[in-house]
């Protein structure tokens, strides 16, 4: 009887096992095409709302993800990096870096509502904290994080960070996590007193970007250019895990907690997709085609779908070629 057993259990394996990895290799569902020219940056999804919205040039483009199509344009800005969502008070953050400002507009009409001088040069990356209901932007000329009120639309603190930063993640409960590109190094910021409290070395982690948390596991997921790979930090002690390779030229990574899938998106026109084994044990399951120059992107939990942006350039430069700025949609198949 137990040879039986072990036999039925060798089948379903066999039987199981490439259904399961092919119900999570991704492929790509469409294309989105833009108006307008210019760089691109950040990504992010309005759950709420549900609308994407894409940073690109001087504009943010917003698209309706129930029909993935464009349905607005918050314009007349100078070099936008980021967006940030509240949706208590119905208002949208973007950093506006060339302008040393942030932008509030409304979630429901996209017209602008405020900018927002901020004491700091070259905003970057930006989010909102709900633990203390404040958002902050994350000036990479300036080695800090200015602090505004979401209600009063001012600036009101400072977070001094001891080098440039790149992306930031709140854990929503007091506490902000955001990578040090030149120090390799990952900050842990106190949202309410506006200090750093720790600073966990990333080595052999070289010029972190992108980062994404897993709060069940205590899980840090960030991604570096310099040794192509992704570390695994335990938030609680510091501690790098594990380190998995990746593509060139990264800059973002998302995780879905649903199905255990890291997305880590490579200038080099590849998406490293890797599968959560636990919470110290990853491994690649797909290296995605995508495009060159493909590096930003955000996940939409709920369709479990990737959204990237990419323009296509001219040979051998970093000149984009008007009219082709595209938002690359993948699913799981």
């Amino acid at each position: 009887m137990k040879n039986i057993y072990n036999g039925i259990a060798v089948l379903l394996a066999t039987v199981l096992l490439p259904v399961a990895l092919h119900a999570q290799t991704y492929v790509l569902d469409k294309k989105i095409a833009l108006p307008g020219d210019g760089g691109y940056d950040y990504l992010s999804i309005d759950h709420v709302n549900n609308r994407l919205y894409v940073s690109h040039g001087t504009m943010v483009n917003v698209i309706d993800l129930a029909t993935d199509q464009p349905v607005g344009v918050i314009d007349d800005m100078k070099g936008v990096h980021g967006i940030a969502i509240d949706n208590k008070l119905n208002k949208g953050f973007i950093s506006d870096g060339k302008a040393n400002a942030v932008v509030a507009f409304d979630l429901k009409t996209l017209k602008k509502l405020a900018t927002i001088p901020v004491d700091a040069k070259g905003p970057d990356a930006i989010m909102y904290d709900p633990y203390a209901e404040k958002v902050f932007s994350f000036n990479g000329e300036s080695n800090n994080s200015s602090v505004v009120d979401p209600v009063t639309l001012k600036q009101i603190g400072t977070v001094a960070l001891g080098g440039g930063p790149e992306f930031a993640v709140p854990d929503g409960k007091g506490k902000i996590y955001n990578n040090l590109e030149d120090k390799s190094s990952l900050n842990v910021i106190d949202s309410k007193t506006l200090k750093v409290i720790k600073t966990y070395s990333l080595s052999p982690c070289g010029g972190p970007t992108g980062l994404a948390l897993d709060l069940k596991n205590s899980r840090a997921f960030t991604v570096c250019r310099e040794n192509k790979g992704m570390s695994v930090v335990d938030i609680n002690t510091g501690k790098v895990i594990t380190t998995v390779a990746i593509g060139a030229g990264v800059d973002a990574v998302a995780y879905d907690a649903e199905t255990k899938l890291i997305f880590v998106s490579n200038g080099d026109g590849t998406t490293t997709i890797i599968k959560q084994q636990n919470a110290d044990q990853y491994s690649v399951v797909q290296t995605l085609t995508t495009q060159v120059r493909a590096r930003t992107m955000t996940l939409d939990p709920k369709t479990h779908k990737i959204y990237l942006s990419v323009a296509q350039f001219e040979p051998g430069t970093r000149k984009a070629l008007p009219g082709t700025f595209t938002v690359l949609v993948y699913k799981m198949q």
